[in-house]
């Protein structure tokens, strides 16, 4: 099971739902919740890069006793800065060009694109038992996450809970009224991409209007400065999300495009 994030602030949880979150504070992205003391914790930390979108600046994993610090081109463990491949009982460090991963034999692989993307797969003896912004891995969309008992949240407010307060941290929660644009404009162009040829062997395998719905908001939030990232973040992501679910993408970036 697998829950992600990419692109401007979407989030998939291990249940399936798909929400946007603009936060750029450090928030637990998952963590294993069961007892005082947490097998693993994953927090991210997004900032926006010099042409106005958000990247994730930094991952802070904890596992077992091992802290590891992950930022662009930088693996530090225990406070040390190592070079990768990494390899410690337990814990696996590859990192190349384009992506970092981390494997810890406890049943947790890593996956950061070095940018936007971010993708933690965890052993299901973990169900049930996380925390986050990856939602309590219950196995049912929207509750116990968006609604809670007789409560029921906003994605902005749920996304707020998960903040890591820290005392000199200056960071703004998001606003938690503010009500997404409805986008429609965008759908024929959205649903046109994704539905492409390329992605043929994906549409059974996913669910396809929420990646619709993923990309009309990046078309709205780049109100016309069009650039690859309004675009292809969301469209990677369903490719990646594809091939992880038995799919076979096809070859869907051209020269121009992506």
């Amino acid at each position: 099971y697998v829950c992600s994030t990419w692109g401007n602030n979407h989030f998939k949880t291990f249940d399936g739902d798909i929400y946007q979150f603009p936060g750029i504070c450090e928030y637990n992205f998952v963590s294993d919740c069961r007892e005082s003391y947490k097998e693993f914790s994953v927090h991210i930390q997004r900032a926006l890069n010099s042409n106005n979108h958000t990247e994730i600046q930094y991952i802070l994993i904890t596992v077992k006793d091992f802290t590891v610090y992950l930022k662009r081109k930088l693996t530090v463990v225990d406070g040390w800065i190592v070079k990768t491949p990494y390899y410690s009982s337990g814990l696996l460090i590859e990192s190349n060009d384009i992506y970092t991963k981390v494997y810890a034999k406890l049943g947790l692989i890593l996956i950061w694109n070095q940018e936007d993307a971010l993708m933690v797969e965890l052993d299901n003896k973990f169900s049930n038992h996380t925390c986050g912004l990856c939602g309590d891995y219950n196995g049912v969309p929207v509750y116990n996450e968006f609604i809670n008992g007789i409560t029921s949240y906003n994605s902005i407010t749920y996304g707020n809970l998960q903040k890591i307060s820290k005392p000199n941290a200056k960071c703004e929660d998001p606003d938690e009224t503010q009500a997404l644009p409805s986008c429609n404009e965008h759908r024929d162009e959205c649903e046109r991409l994704l539905t492409s040829s390329a992605f043929a062997d994906c549409q059974s395998r996913l669910n396809l209007e929420m990646y619709i719905q993923a990309c009309m908001q990046d078309k709205c939030a780049c109100t016309g400065n069009e650039d690859s990232f309004c675009l292809c973040s969301t469209i990677s992501e369903y490719s990646r999300q594809c091939s992880h679910a038995g799919g076979r993408p096809g070859e869907w970036r051209t020269q121009d495009f992506c």
